[in-house]
């Protein structure tokens, strides 16, 4: 079993008088937080065959994932191409910084869906970021965190995990181990 960095705790989850979240940006947050992960990336996913329903049955698989620079360094998107069920399946990410706020807003959108996801909206601190949003999964209002531990540059961590109940507690859902398969 891929060791999993769940020993790093998610930041406590803050909203405003309209239930909106409330998200504020680390003082190092900057459009480089993101240099670690130009390339081309061989991956190994650890995912919960099905989530908030106490599942602890998971599923492995590779992938291969390919990031570069967008709007003059502002961005950047990547492609993520694995195979569940001998099909063939496709995602991309597109992440924008914003200056004026310093937050990051990352996107996603796949080949099952084909839509673009609702953006998680965070920032790097000492090499760990957390990106929060909310939406709804099987009916359901919930939080979602996406969490790069990139303390290790070199084979940087990416996970997700869903709260049902507002960010108290939170489910680790998948888990993207990456290694280098060619570095630009």
């Amino acid at each position: 079993m891929t060791p999993n960095n769940d020993s790093i705790e998610v930041p406590k989850v803050n909203f405003d008088e309209s239930g909106n979240l409330v998200i504020v940006a680390s003082p190092t947050s900057s459009k480089n937080d993101f240099d670690f992960f130009q390339g081309k990336w061989k991956l190994k996913n650890r995912k919960l065959k099905s989530r908030l329903d106490n599942c602890k049955e998971w599923i492995e698989f590779e992938s291969t994932q390919e990031m570069y620079y967008i709007l003059n360094g502002i961005g950047n998107i990547d492609n993520y191409l694995a195979t569940f069920d001998s099909e063939p399946f496709e995602g991309m990410t597109l992440r924008l910084f914003n200056p004026k706020t310093n937050l990051w807003t990352i996107y996603w959108a796949d080949s099952n869906e084909v839509i673009l996801q609702p953006g998680v909206v965070g920032s790097f601190e000492n090499n760990i970021a957390h990106f929060f949003t909310k939406d709804t999964f099987k009916g359901k209002d919930i939080v979602v965190v996406f969490r790069w531990d990139a303390r290790d540059n070199e084979n940087p961590i990416w996970s997700q995990a869903f709260s049902d109940d507002e960010g108290k507690n939170w489910e680790w859902n998948w888990y993207m181990y990456f290694s280098p398969f060619e570095k630009i």
